[in-house]
């Protein structure tokens, strides 16, 4: 049965507008905007570990990662070509040129959201850390189950901003304001240098760095998060389909993206400056990461 408790680990926010976007950063976070959005409420984090075991448990519900594709879906594919896995991101062992992604994201059979390295890693410690592995199906399962639904890009930055003027950061224009570390993200350079302690080179537990004004953690930083928000090269191009919750609903295809918000532990200042509440990426619906999460909402 569904998780009925649909108040709980979640926070109210107020109707308002806000600026979106940026004409500062990347291309496709152009023009700076203005937007209304009305009152919702958001999971406090991201969904964790322990939070999609328990669907996982009530539903028996497969990710993505974890079924492998069919040879009526990928008829071209060869049948070593047709199994399970996922993109684990690996530390390479010294400078390596930033134009190849491949250099530090490996597709690994069998790594899914209990085994998120990949065969013989476990959850062993991670039941506070955000699931990830999540397809955008899986994403949307999991908010089905749960009687919510997943936040459009408006309503996500919105929330990241937390009703403060624009800034650099969500939190100001200091990385780290009076040396204080605001987010689990890459430190030193990308993708062999990270100056992390030891043991915190990946996720972390929810809630390990400060709220936001709203009350809002790790909306910055540790996993990427997905909206249901089609992705356009820029806000020029999306249409009011893009960030409405109410769009005519098709089935999702392979080609389709979504927008993905918030950064992740592997962004970093020296590649990837997404840790910013602007910042967007497109992900095929269908794929998944070591560094992919979701959070959900209900709207008011």
């Amino acid at each position: 049965m569904p998780n009925t408790d649909d108040s709980k680990n979640m926070v109210s926010i107020p109707a308002g507008s806000f600026l979106m976007g940026s004409d500062d950063h990347y291309p496709e976070e152009r023009p700076a905007h203005l937007e209304q959005v009305a009152g919702f409420r958001m999971d406090q984090h991201p969904v964790t570990n322990a939070e999609f075991r328990r669907f996982v448990k009530d539903t028996g519900y497969r990710t993505i990662a974890e079924t492998p594709p069919t040879a009526e879906e990928f008829p071209d594919a060869t049948p070593d070509q047709l199994v399970a896995g996922s993109l684990v991101f690996r530390q390479t062992e010294g400078p390596v040129p930033l134009n190849d992604w491949r250099q530090w994201w490996h597709w690994t059979t069998g790594a899914h959201w209990r085994a998120p390295l990949g065969p013989g890693s476990t959850l062993d410690g991670l039941d506070r850390h955000p699931v990830v592995h999540i397809a955008f199906e899986d994403a949307l399962a999991y908010a089905h189950w749960a009687g919510k639904e997943l936040p459009t890009e408006v309503e996500w930055e919105y929330a990241a901003r937390a009703g403060r003027p624009p800034t650099m950061y969500a939190w100001g224009d200091e990385v780290e304001p009076h040396g204080r570390v605001m987010a689990n993200t890459w430190r030193g350079e990308f993708p062999w240098q990270n100056l992390e302690p030891p043991g915190r080179d990946r996720t972390s537990a929810v809630g390990r760095y400060r709220a936001n004004d709203w009350g809002l953690v790790d909306l910055i930083g540790n996993v990427w998060e997905w909206t249901t928000s089609g992705w356009t090269d820029s806000h020029a191009e999306a249409g009011a389909e893009q960030h409405s919750c109410c769009a005519p609903e098709r089935p999702l295809q392979e080609s389709d993206r979504k927008v993905m918000k918030g950064g992740s532990h592997v962004c970093a200042e020296s590649y990837c400056l997404r840790y910013r509440p602007p910042a967007r990426q497109g992900q095929s619906v269908r794929s998944s990461t070591s560094h992919l999460g979701f959070r959900c909402i209900k709207r008011d």
